[in-house]
């Protein structure tokens, strides 16, 4: 059974919707979660769901070997769950084509540097998108810059605010990023 690492920076939505997927498939296994905020909600979610959840630092990310030698021991793919810093090369390339992330629009629209969250959204918004919708792809040295693996859209219509377009999001993330990880790690 495949191992899946998650990667966290914030309430933990995502994360929750994929251990919740696994717990019940059980086609694979969430060993960990990761998170680099002390204050993310992703902790609570956690240990009620009775997973392991690290905190780390940015010297322990960018800096040393600790995180990845603790994936290379438990881990053999990396989802990215509303984690928001780059991921270094060392583990790129200890991990090729194992890291997933997922985005809140229609890449290559909408992705870069500081394109995460209701950044995004607003900026679909105030360019009057009649379409948007979730990425997920394959991470490499670059933002957003990965090989798709899958896209779903959500029709926009001028009375849409970026509150409800990321509630429309939310709901394409839920119902296809568990799936879509199932199927690559398969």
């Amino acid at each position: 059974m495949k191992r899946i690492a998650i990667f966290a920076s914030g309430s933990g939505s995502n994360a929750e919707n994929i251990i919740n997927y696994f717990n019940k498939t059980q086609t694979a296994t969430v060993s960990k979660v990761y998170c680099n905020n002390k204050d993310a909600g992703i902790f609570d979610r956690c240990k009620r769901l009775k997973v392991d959840c690290a905190l780390f630092s940015r010297e322990d990310f960018f800096k040393t070997e600790k995180i990845l030698s603790q994936l290379k021991e438990s881990a053999d793919v990396i989802i990215l769950a509303g984690f928001l810093w780059k991921i270094p090369s060392n583990l790129i390339e200890a991990f090729p084509n194992q890291i997933i992330n997922i985005h809140p629009a229609l890449l290559p629209k909408y992705g870069g540097k500081g394109m995460y969250g209701m950044h995004v959204h607003n900026a679909v918004k105030e360019n009057k998108e009649s379409e948007t919708g979730i990425t997920i792809h394959f991470v490499n040295e670059n933002y957003d810059e990965g090989a798709i693996i899958f896209q779903a859209k959500t029709a926009l219509n001028y009375a849409d605010t970026p509150e409800t377009i990321a509630q429309k999001i939310h709901i394409l993330e839920q119902e296809f990023f568990p799936k879509t990880i199932e199927k690559v790690i398969q």
